[in-house]
């Protein structure tokens, strides 16, 4: 069997695909890879089949041994990559032979490098899907983070990238000093009082060191709910609601202090007010956004959150063309 031998597992390295979908109703939320823009874009790169599983990294990547000779290509947070011990380049598709070695070292900005290998990471999948649930240890290589020694089961590759292939600056990522994210107001945002979500809006907020793949709590302000008689069913904090279902990118604001948004795997539902959800286009640069990093709320409408996400998908088109990746 040919395997990726584990030599360090970095901070917090994860077998992700696409996501768990389909499954929300039973409790389980998508995990997959939080930034889906450079997932895809890694998958394209090594000529991997829309889907396939990659590894996304934290911080700091791991160390891999090659059995066998592979595509291999490094995308997302800006990171210094070796083979070797020689610098090798990102966003592109780089060749590698049984017994090298690939780092991904310290990320100097964003928060996640994404790491695919031709063929993918073969592990087996669990309700349709190879992705990492941590929580409860499901999913992935034995439902954890990679640890040294570890060996993954890699696919056959089944199309080599195009030669000289390159994903073109203009389609890369960008780190913005501030990440602004688009957001619909909603859901419970009843709870809070006019000057409250005004105030919300207009916070620049702190990304806390509670910030994973479950959800980023941020700091920067406080917010005041309306007063009333809570209703049967809702404990006692203000910010209780009767439970109910928290949506991908949903932000709760327990205690009005400091609000939580909700990430890939995070609880399905529960009791906290949740006053709006962060649009789908945008998860993509939460998830590249860094503890002690700052970010802002923009309010938009069903509409343009519609047309964000036309717009990544044509983004996507633009990198498949440049790269003259199959569709598969």
């Amino acid at each position: 069997m040919n395997e990726l031998i584990v030599r360090s597992g970095g901070l917090s390295t994860t077998v992700q695909d696409s996501g768990r979908d389909g499954q929300y109703a039973i409790g389980m939320p998508p995990s997959g890879a939080m930034d889906q823009y450079s997932y895809e874009i890694a998958n394209m790169l090594v000529g991997n089949p829309s889907g396939a599983a990659v590894l996304e990294a934290t911080y700091l990547g791991p160390e891999l041994e090659f059995t066998d000779a592979r595509h291999v290509a490094v995308t997302g947070a800006d990171c210094a990559v070796t083979i070797n011990g020689e610098p090798a380049p990102t966003w592109r598709p780089l060749r590698v032979e049984a017994g090298d070695v690939l780092a991904a070292t310290q990320v100097r900005r964003g928060a996640r490098p994404y790491l695919a290998v031709s063929g993918g990471i073969d592990v087996e999948p669990y309700l349709g899907s190879r992705s990492t649930y941590m929580l409860t240890g499901i999913g992935g290589f034995r439902g954890r983070a990679l640890t040294a020694g570890d060996r993954l089961p890699l696919g056959s590759e089944q199309a080599a990238p195009a030669t000289g292939a390159e994903l073109p600056e203009e389609l890369r990522l960008d780190f913005p000093a501030v990440t602004e994210l688009r957001f619909i107001v909603g859901l419970c945002s009843y709870r809070l009082t006019e000057d409250a979500l005004r105030s919300f809006l207009d916070t620049e907020w702190k990304v806390t060191k509670d910030a994973d793949r479950v959800g980023y709590r941020l700091r920067g302000g406080s917010l005041d709910f309306v007063e009333r008689e809570q209703p049967f069913g809702a404990g006692s904090d203000p910010a209780n609601v009767v439970d109910l279902g928290y949506p991908v990118g949903s932000v709760q604001v327990p205690g009005g202090d400091e609000p939580i948004v909700l990430l890939n795997d995070a609880v399905t539902g529960g009791g906290y007010a949740t006053i709006g959800t962060v649009i789908s286009a945008d998860r993509d640069l939460i998830a590249q956004t860094r503890t002690g990093s700052k970010l802002r709320f923009t309010a938009v409408d069903v509409d343009a959150a519609v047309a964000a996400r036309q717009e990544r998908r044509a983004r996507l088109g633009k990198a498949r063309i440049a790269l003259d990746a199959d569709p598969r």
